[in-house]
């Protein structure tokens, strides 16, 4: 019985990196043998225990068998005959298929992961890459992580048959979710993108984002013109800002109508935010997205226009943009809105630097109304014997005069 280090760790400190979680692969035993160490089972379906003290995942050397469609389509076979070898001919990068022992601290790099570690290639490992989908995600979801390095021919030509042969229509909702959230989170988004476009599974999993290119914008407004260029400008400014989940997401839904546009309109896109917000539900709804980034995108959707022309507007036409937003019962997520709102205004080209004053303007509205003691209004308004929306109104009025007088 061999115990060595695999997967994230192994690549990571090899790029002078740390952080990702250790994985560890056991040659030469059965589950009695790790569960007489005090080793504890997880789950049924793997032979993957966790250690009694570091909790640290420990699974035994295994090989994968394809036995249907889809990423659940698999039979696993683990024995103490399975050699290291052979549990690394199963994962899906060379880059990920290198071992570590942890005795000597030697890599065991049996497919040439090292190399392409080093000249910056994604490359898989063997032709059972083709058998799990899941794979066409992750390879575009490190591809947005590590945005220098490339995507070995032959790999994207896997990738791409793989797409035709329908792989890809049988992905669970919550695996691919998980994958694209991963990717919007990496350093630079766009290329999550542009790798699932190249491969055409965009097309699939995602049409709304897909049809996006090659469709034009006012140049005045978009000097980049095309749509789909415009929203990976976005998505990578939101990378550069250091926004949560919730603001990518919401970056990526923004103007999922402008694709909708009839040709005859371009390159304007009217009332493209409200066929925005209707497609990001649909997308929403197949990938069961979590409620919040669900919600802000449904916001920036629908509002980002407004914001985006709210320099000209007086204290009455804040105040109602700010109610629409509910921004007075959550100003936090108000300001995840504003966050989407300047990576939309600066993804574009040449103005990743463009200041956004209008930000800074609504914040501070915002701030203002909040300012105002809704609970003694609303004393002093029963008082006066005025009731219910009368009571509103009073607030109302206030917000509006202390919005005034703090952007006078």
């Amino acid at each position: 019985m061999k115990t060595y280090l695999v997967g994230g760790a192994v690549r990571d400190a090899q790029m002078g990196q740390h952080g990702a979680d250790r994985d560890w692969v056991v040659v030469g035993a059965t589950p009695e043998a790790m569960l007489a160490q005090g080793f504890m089972p997880v789950g049924r379906d793997f032979p993957v225990f966790l250690h009694p003290e570091t909790k640290e995942e420990y699974a035994l050397a295994r090989t994968e068998r394809k036995t249907g469609v889809g990423y659940h389509g698999f039979a696993f076979h683990a024995a103490p005959d399975v050699t290291l070898e052979a549990d690394l001919a199963r994962r899906d990068l060379t880059v990920n298929a290198i071992a570590q022992d942890p005795d000597s601290g030697a890599l065991i790099d049996p497919y040439g992961g090292l190399a392409d570690l080093q000249a910056g290639v994604l490359r898989h490992v063997t032709a059972a890459f083709a058998e799990d989908p899941v794979r066409i995600l992750r390879v575009a979801r490190f591809a947005a992580r590590w945005p220098a390095f490339t995507l070995a021919p032959e790999t994207l030509a896997l990738m791409r048959e793989m797409v035709a042969q329908g792989e890809v229509d049988h992905l669970v909702p919550e695996r691919v979710w998980q994958e694209f959230a991963r990717g919007l989170m990496a350093a630079r988004p766009s290329r999550m993108l542009q790798v699932l476009r190249e491969c055409g599974a965009l097309a699939r999993l995602l049409p709304e984002v897909d049809r996006l290119y090659g469709v034009p914008q006012r140049p005045e407004y978009h000097p980049e013109v095309d749509t789909g260029v415009h929203l990976e400008m976005v998505l990578d400014q939101s990378a550069v800002l250091q926004t949560p989940l919730t603001v990518r997401f919401a970056c990526l839904c923004h103007d999922l109508g402008k694709g909708t546009t009839p040709r005859e309109q371009w390159p304007r896109h009217i009332g493209h935010e409200q066929r925005s917000a209707q497609l990001a539900q649909a997308v929403c709804a197949r990938w069961r997205v979590p409620h919040e980034c669900k919600a802000l995108a449904d916001l920036v959707a629908r509002e980002h226009g407004h914001i985006h022309q709210s320099m000209g507007f007086g204290a009455d036409a804040i105040w109602r943009l700010l109610q629409r937003c509910d921004a007075w019962r959550r100003p936090e997520r108000f300001a995840e809105v504003l966050q989407a709102c300047t990576c939309d205004e600066r993804g574009r080209l040449g103005l990743a630097e463009q200041a956004y004053p209008q930000a800074q303007r609504l914040q501070r509205a915002l701030e203002a109304g909040l300012a105002i003691d809704q609970a003694a209004l609303s004393a002093q308004a029963l008082a006066e014997g005025l009731k219910g929306p009368q009571v509103g109104a009073r607030i109302q009025a206030a917000q509006i005069d202390a919005i005034a007088q703090a952007l006078a």
